[in-house]
C-alpha cells in the first residue's frame, strides 16, 4: 500500500510541473503570487490562488490557452468565495469536516513538496545502467514468429483454399477475400508474437512449420486456419533507452522509500492501538453537525 501511495504521489509530482515552472516564468514580471485580482466582501483573491487552481485542473484543461482560462478561473474563485462566506464567517466557525480536510490538504501538499526535493537531483547514469542490468540479468531469448493466416468456418472450405494455394494462388489475396477475422484487411498478417500468445493448436502448428510453408487446416475454437509462417527470430531484451522512463521512475520511488524509512527511524511514532473497527472509515456521522 505504501509503495502505491508513493508511486501515486511521485506521478503527481512529475506531472504537475506547471507549478514548479511558474518561478521561471514570473522572473522580472511586474506581479507576484500576492497580486490581488479581486476582493469579495473584504477577502482578497490573488494571482497565487489562480496559479494553484490552474495547476490542479484535469489534464484535458491543461492545454486550454491561458487567456481563455484566466477569466473563467477568476469568476470561479469569486463564486467559491461567496459560497464559502455563506457557510462560515471565519476559520473558527468552519465545520469540523472542513478543518480536517484542510489538515489533510496541507499535509498532502507539503508531502508533495518534500518528494519534489528528494527527487530533484538528476539520477546517476551508473545507477540507471545498474538497474537495467539487474532487471534483465536473467533474460533468456525465446522464439518469436511472424505469421499470416486465413480463418474459415469449415474444414471443407479450408481444403478448397489450400488447393488453390498449392496451385500458386496468392495467400494475401485469398485472406482478404475469405478470412473471417479482422486480419483479412491486412492480407491475413498477424505480425510478430511469442509463445503463449496464441491458442495451443495454433501455436503448435506455428512452431513446427517451416517459414514459407502453408500448414493446415488447423482447427481451433475459432474455426479452421491455414497458416503461413513468414519469419522467425529470437526475442531480445529491450534497449536501455526503451525502458529508461520505467527504470528512472523505479529509482525515484526507491529514493522516496529510502528517505521515508530514514525519517521513520529517527521519528517518535506512537500508534495508539485505539479499538476502532475498519468500517469506521466510512462513518461520516462522526463529525459534528451545525444547525
Amino acid at each position: 500500500m505504501r509503495t502505491l501511495l508513493i508511486a501515486t504521489a511521485l506521478t503527481g509530482v512529475l506531472a504537475s510541473s506547471p507549478l514548479l515552472a511558474q518561478d521561471e516564468a514570473a522572473q522580472g514580471a511586474d506581479y507576484d503570487a500576492s497580486t490581488v485580482l479581486a476582493t469579495v466582501n473584504g477577502t482578497d483573491i490573488t494571482l497565487g490562488n489562480l496559479v494553484v487552481l490552474r495547476s490542479r485542473l484535469p489534464q484535458q484543461y491543461q492545454q486550454v490557452p491561458d487567456d481563455a482560462l484566466f477569466p473563467g478561473l477568476l469568476e470561479q474563485l469569486i463564486d467559491q468565495t461567496l459560497l464559502a462566506q455563506s457557510a462560515s464567517g471565519s476559520p473558527d466557525e468552519d465545520p469540523e469536516e472542513v478543518v480536517i480536510l484542510l489538515e489533510n490538504e496541507r499535509r498532502g501538499a507539503l508531502a508533495t513538496y518534500a518528494i519534489t526535493d528528494i527527487i530533484s537531483e538528476p539520477l546517476e547514469e551508473g545507477a540507471v545502467q545498474s538497474a537495467y542490468d539487474e532487471m534483465y540479468a536473467d533474460f533468456e531469448p525465446e522464439p518469436e514468429f511472424n505469421a499470416s493466416h486465413i480463418l474459415v468456418d469449415s474444414e471443407e472450405k479450408a481444403n478448397e483454399l489450400k488447393a488453390e494455394l498449392d496451385e500458386g494462388a496468392d495467400f494475401a489475396q485469398l485472406a482478404q477475400e475469405n478470412s473471417l477475422d479482422g486480419s483479412a484487411q491486412n492480407g491475413g498478417e498477424l505480425g510478430w508474437f511469442g509463445l503463449g500468445r496464441m491458442v495451443p493448436e495454433f501455436e503448435a502448428a506455428v512452431t513446427e512449420a517451416t517459414p514459407g510453408e502453408v500448414v493446415g487446416p488447423v482447427e481451433t475454437q475459432f474455426g479452421y486456419h491455414l497458416i503461413l509462417v513468414n519469419e522467425t527470430r529470437e526475442s531480445a531484451a529491450p534497449s536501455l533507452e526503451e525502458v529508461r522512463p520505467q527504470i528512472e521512475d523505479q529509482l525515484r520511488q526507491e529514493q522516496v522509500q529510502d528517505a521515508i524509512a530514514e525519517m521513520r527511524e529517527s521519528a517518535d511514532i506512537v500508534e495508539t492501538g485505539a479499538d476502532v473497527p475498519p468500517a469506521a472509515i466510512s462513518d461520516s456521522s462522526i463529525f459534528e453537525t451545525t444547525e
